[in-house]
Formats: C-alpha cells, sequence, structure tokens
C-alpha cells in the first residue's frame, strides 16, 4: 500500500469513493453524516488545490481517500463537556472513504497522519458508531464535543 496526495485525474475515483461512504453510512445507521452529497465535488477540488487530498493506492487502485492538514482547525477551538489530551501543532484527519474491499484502509491512514506529527485530532456524527470504533480501536482517546460551522455537535477525538 502507498499513501500520496490526490491528483485531479484521480477526482472521479475519489468521488465514487464518497458515495460508496455514503451509502455504507446509511446502511449502519448513520443516514444524515453526509446525506446524498458530501462532500461536495468543490470540496474534494478545494483539498486537491491546497494538496490536503490523499489516496491509499493497493496493487495499483485507489481503495480510499481522505484529506490530512496539519495546523489549526477553527472548528476545535472549542470544545465542551471534555478538553483536549494535549496541545501544540497537531494534525488533522477529515473525510475518510474507502472502497470497502481492502481491509485495513482506515488503520493505514491514521498510522501514516499520526507517523506525519505525531498528535492528530478527529471528529465524527454521533450516529457514526462504526467510526468511533474505528477511532477508539486506532488509539484516539473521546475528548469532548466541538461544533462545526453551521452548528451541528460532533465527537472530538485525539491521539498523540
Amino acid at each position: 500500500m502507498s499513501i500520496r496526495k490526490t491528483q485531479p485525474e484521480d477526482l472521479k475515483r475519489v468521488l465514487e469513493l464518497y458515495a460508496i461512504a455514503r451509502d455504507f453510512m446509511k446502511k449502519t445507521g448513520n443516514p444524515n453524516q453526509w446525506g446524498d452529497s458530501h462532500p461536495a465535488e468543490s470540496l474534494i477540488r478545494q483539498d486537491i488545490a491546497r494538496g490536503e487530498g490523499y489516496v491509499i493506492e493497493a496493487e495499483g487502485e485507489i481503495e480510499a481517500a481522505f484529506m490530512f492538514r496539519i495546523g489549526e482547525d477553527p472548528t476545535y477551538r472549542v470544545i465542551e463537556d471534555g478538553e483536549w489530551i494535549k496541545e501544540g501543532p497537531y494534525g488533522v484527519i477529515h473525510r475518510m472513504a474507502s472502497s470497502g474491499r481492502k481491509k485495513g484502509m482506515t488503520a493505514e491512514c491514521i498510522q501514516w497522519c499520526f507517523d506525519q506529527c505525531g498528535n492528530l485530532r478527529c471528529d465524527t456524527h454521533q450516529d457514526n458508531k462504526v467510526m468511533q470504533h474505528v477511532l477508539e480501536k486506532n488509539g484516539f482517546s473521546r475528548c469532548g464535543i466541538i461544533y462545526l460551522e453551521n452548528g451541528d455537535p460532533r465527537i472530538a477525538y485525539q491521539k498523540v
């Protein structure tokens, strides 16, 4: 497996991965987090342009996609019902999705991101029990509740 920055020519496959992820989320009791259209193509194009979009390839095929950045995330400035484990520079993972054909894509993503900075933050919807389990299984601790720009609450996690 290898991880690399998403290229414009990867866009079609990345959009397919997000469609697969939305379907999976609906089937596992989380129909509202991404609905029918998140993340929008424009957001994925923005990730690519900023150099924050990544894909995981296995056997020559793109099997997973995610957004990663080292730097402050404005939605993580305020946390309720808890606190961050560690302050200082941190990496942020958003929009993880995989084809579901290969096991371990999320663990591969998390380990690669952790290797970049040693301090990760992530969040997920209260109905996303699958992601909550995956994050905890991969060394994240639940820290509290953060709010997206639109006011929606998310469970905040950190791995140090």
